[in-house]
């Protein structure tokens, strides 16, 4: 039998997939679906397995139409009473397109009457109309003159699973959702025990549609009406036995479900999704909470998941300004919480998604929110990964002519570089910075007990292959250990996976390996393993000394704080008072970690835990001039519960120097930096300060290569 079934633009390929999966012949895709060949059984399969299909349709004929009446002899013609009883019922969708026939509405209609007609001619009786779940679907789609006609095997839209609870608004469609995590490869992550985390779950559609996937559930086996159950040629044995082997299927697929986790901030959202998910019979299975997006927690399994997630779009441009905070806070938790996840962000706004603050490791995939035209997403989130003699660092690859290049900058470097580190002091710096841009890391020496490298990767560029970029990185993790000559249990890496097949390079066995080091008088402690940043910002290396040689006898302000290293240079200059903002009370730990491995524990020590935006707009008017000495480091983007907007730092740096200032006593000094590259101080709007740029005293010398890497200044009143 020849059959066509129809699929959601964007997704057709993925129908393909399933279609060549079940055994289907002669498969023609089309950019609206696909035509194949097959057993009656096969259909059926369709229907109750395909997670992408809207329907699946039967040929009937293809008939003239060039009027209504033409098109009414032409139905009336075919033997509906092999397709119908004629107690039964019917409904008739019809679609036009350039048609003779231009009112879709009225086509269906001469469509019905031409059925009902001809059984009551033939049979005194005819077939009543039933538009939810009739007998028989009956198709018609009119281009030009033509028109042909299907029954609906479906019996309409097969992205209606039945789960869904009534009078729940929805933002995507179930097949739409299955077709995000089938692209985002949800299957082969899950078959290796890896976690489905949704952060914006809303009534939870991406989680059902990743636990059906994951647990093997035939999405057709809620629905409670399928079209051919009433046509006269079903096969009720055939259908009764694949859904006797659906059952089967998903009690065995239950029980190896990994984690499926949902988060959202809306009540109205939480409890929508726990109606739907009890519908589905997952509640059991689907881990919901009630948690704002900067308090999710880090899960505690290390095996890689996936995140996905379909965050709001934003229509006017206020929504959009609010929402780059929300994208940079999604980008942030992948980047400190979730290394070695893949992640998967649909959004309608392409333009929001630069705010993530992630390459993408495919290019985006177009697909379609109804009208929306929306894209999906895909990242790969660097992995942090502890060396070791059996992990995939190959010694023989330092032996290529490529090798040996990277090895002799290594040693240049290391001889400038170090002569340098010993006559200053500088015990933590950075060796390497992409010198060479065939090999892209990024390459940090901590000594602290022993020596220990801290490497990062560089995304390639789209144009160098991925598996030349990854030879590449591995012929430089060979030749690193050689040159500093280090066991590779000493070296520590972040990379990208690969794109297929198992995880490339192991996991530590074990998190939380703080190490002590030091910077001039001062111990701290970073962190190789757990976070996308050591807890060390080393650029900023410079500009903490001044911080230090400033701060005796002053009160000093640290805001937007991390693990508080400023802080800790301004008690050894001895500073009078610390105070320590930062909303992440990991990083303020930290923070307190670092001033009491040092003895700075006095009462005279504060740490505040709060958004500094937020917290500086509530301090301001009231402030007296408290602080002598501010530090203010602020992210380029983020988000803010108490803001009418999110925090940019290129549109917000003079509300937030100004209310700085006001905390500021009138002999102080405020030292602003950031990391923003197109940055541009608005010194007019400033004008009542005086201002100094130093960014160029304030970059180490081993950060000359990227001059780029912040700019800083000091503003006085």
């Amino acid at each position: 039998m020849k059959f066509f079934a129809t699929a959601p633009r964007g997704l057709s390929p993925l129908l393909e997939r399933e279609l060549r999966e079940l055994g289907a012949e002669k498969i023609r895709p089309s950019a609206a679906g696909a035509t194949f060949e097959g057993e009656l059984e096969l259909a059926y399969r369709l229907c109750l397995w395909s997670r992408v299909a809207n329907r699946v349709l039967l040929p009937i004929t293809t008939l003239k139409a060039a009027t209504p009446e033409e098109l009414y002899e032409e139905v009336k013609a075919i033997h509906w009473e092999k397709h119908l009883h004629s107690s039964g019922t019917l409904a008739v969708d019809c679609a036009v397109s350039d048609a003779a026939i231009g009112h879709s509405k009225y086509a269906a209609l001469k469509v019905k009457d031409a059925v009902c007609d001809r059984f009551r001619e033939q049979f005194d009786e005819r077939p009543s109309v039933e538009l939810d779940t009739p007998d028989l679907r009956i198709n018609l789609h009119l281009r030009g003159t033509t028109g042909k006609i299907n029954i609906d095997l479906s019996g309409g839209s097969l992205h209606r699973r039945g789960y869904r609870a009534e009078g729940v608004i929805a933002p995507l469609k179930e097949n739409l959702a299955a077709g995000i995590l089938l692209l985002a490869d949800w299957p082969f992550v899950a078959s290796r025990g890896g976690a489905l985390l949704d952060p914006m779950c809303g009534s939870g559609t991406l989680l059902i549609e990743g636990a059906m996937i994951a647990a093997d559930i035939a999405p057709g086996l809620y629905r409670k009406h399928i079209g051919f159950t009433g046509w006269r040629r079903h096969d009720e044995a055939l259908w009764q036995r694949l859904l006797d082997e659906a059952a089967e299927r998903r009690t065995a697929g239950l029980q190896k479900l990994p984690p499926i986790l949902g988060f959202d901030a809306n009540p109205q959202a939480i409890a929508a999704a726990l109606r739907n998910i009890d519908s589905a019979g997952l509640s059991r299975h689907i881990q919901i909470e009630r948690r704002e997006l900067g308090t999710l927690p880090r899960p505690g399994d290390d095996t890689p998941g996936l995140l996905v997630v379909n965050p709001p779009y934003g229509e006017r441009l206020g929504e959009i300004n609010e929402l780059k905070g929300l994208y940079a806070e999604l980008g942030r938790h992948l980047q400190s919480d979730l290394p070695g996840w893949r992640a998967a962000i649909f959004t309608g706004n392409p333009q929001l998604a630069a705010y993530v603050g992630l390459r993408t490791h495919k290019k985006p995939e177009p697909l379609f929110n109804g009208p929306i035209e929306c894209q999906l997403f895909l990242y790969r989130i660097p992995e942090t990964t502890k060396a070791t003699e059996e992990n995939q660092i190959n010694p023989t690859l330092a032996h290529s002519e490529g090798a040996q290049m990277f090895a002799n900058r290594l040693r240049k470097n290391l001889k400038h570089l170090g002569k340098w580190a010993r006559r200053e002091g500088v015990d933590c710096y950075r060796l390497y910075d992409s010198d060479l841009p065939e090999y892209a890391v990024a390459v940090d020496l901590y000594q602290g007990d022993k020596l220990w490298v801290h490497v990062q990767e560089y995304q390639a560029p789209k144009t160098v292959d991925e598996e030349k970029a990854r030879q590449r990185l591995m012929e430089a993790l060979a030749v690193i250990p050689q040159v500093l000559e280090i066991p590779v249990e000493q070296l520590f890496y972040k990379v990208r996976q690969r794109q297929k097949g198992a995880s490339q390079y192991e996991k530590q066995a074990s998190r939380g390996a703080f190490f002590e080091v030091r910077e001039g008088s001062c111990r701290l402690l970073v962190n190789l393993s757990d976070y996308l940043d050591t807890g060390l910002f080393l650029d900023h290396r410079t500009t903490r000394t001044l911080i230090e040689r400033e701060a005796k006898g002053r009160r000093f302000l640290n805001l937007f704080a991390y693990t508080g290293v400023a802080t800790l240079h301004a008690a050894a200059g001895g500073a009078r008072s610390t105070t320590t903002v930062d909303m992440s009370h990991t990083y303020l730990d930290w923070a307190k970690r670092n001033m009491a491995l040092n003895a700075y524990t006095g009462p005279e020590h504060h740490y505040i835990q709060a958004d500094c935006t937020a917290w500086l707009a509530e301090q301001a008017p009231r402030a007296g001039g408290q602080y002598d000495l501010i530090f203010l480091d602020p992210p380029t983007f983020s988000s803010s519960k108490r803001m009418e907007d999110a925090f940019d730092v290129q549109r917000d740096h003079v509300a937030l120097i100004t209310n700085a200032m006001r905390l500021l006593s009138k002999e102080g000094l405020l030292i602003f930096s950031n990391n923003f590259r197109k940055f541009r101080l608005d010194e007019a709007a400033l004008g009542n300060y005086r201002i100094e740029e130093i960014s160029r005293q304030t970059l180490p010398e081993d950060f000359r290569r990227n001059p780029h890497i912040h700019r800083c200044w000091r503003i006085h009143h």
